[in-house]
């Protein structure tokens, strides 16, 4: 198999971007990127750090980005697992990447910038959800801010319902992790706990 070597290659197949593909990106959000941020409970941050790349969902009630001004988005950041990641790779490499997801819009909308984390008492206190303050907000600083076409979208018919997986025919979280844990965990008695587990660490 021939691998693609040089960006003179890669160009050679593609072409020149058109000028809409290009007119869209800016370096600040308008008015009309905020409303597809202030749309989105969902995006996907992904960071860089000495132990490789992360991609972790985020995911909100509301919106899950609250804009502070035209050039900084705060995340904040609720109960999960604890391995942060992605906040690791935060603290030793500042460049993050967002996708945002707005349910029933084939548009995605994407911002590329550098990321610092806060745990400012009086920050955390404006972004309580469901009572509760998140651990910490990341606070990105917006480089480039973006639409996506819908192709991806469209070609996945991601919000059809009649497409929708049965996840009875999916491995259960459980049975994955009793699986990789050589049954040191019990798949059966994690797949029952979860739903009470979650519920009081959701936010």
């Amino acid at each position: 198999m021939v691998h693609i070597q040089t960006l003179a290659e890669l160009e050679a197949i593609y072409g020149v971007p058109g000028e809409a593909s290009l007119v869209k990106e800016l370096d600040q959000i308008i008015p009309e990127y905020a409303a597809y941020i202030e749309a989105s409970p969902f995006v996907a941050l992904a960071t860089v750090g000495p132990e490789g790349l992360d991609c972790s969902p985020r995911g909100d009630a509301g919106q899950v980005v609250r804009i502070a001004d035209p050039k900084t988005v705060l995340l904040p950041d609720r109960r999960g697992n604890n391995r942060i990641d992605s906040l690791r790779n935060i603290v030793r490499d500042p460049r993050v990447a967002l996708l945002f997801l707005i349910p029933g819009s084939g548009t995605t909308l994407r911002i590329n910038g550098r990321a610092a984390i806060s745990a400012d008492a009086e920050l955390l206190s404006s972004l309580v959800m469901e009572g509760k303050k998140p651990r910490s907000v990341i606070i990105i600083t917006v480089e480039s801010i973006y639409f996506q076409c819908a192709r991806a979208i469209k070609r996945s018919d991601l919000w059809n319902p009649q497409r929708h997986v049965d996840v009875a025919n999916l491995p259960t979280p459980g049975t994955i992790l009793e699986i990789t844990s050589k049954a040191s965990i019990d798949g059966g008695t994690y797949d029952r706990q979860w739903p009470e587990r979650a519920a009081a660490t959701m936010w």
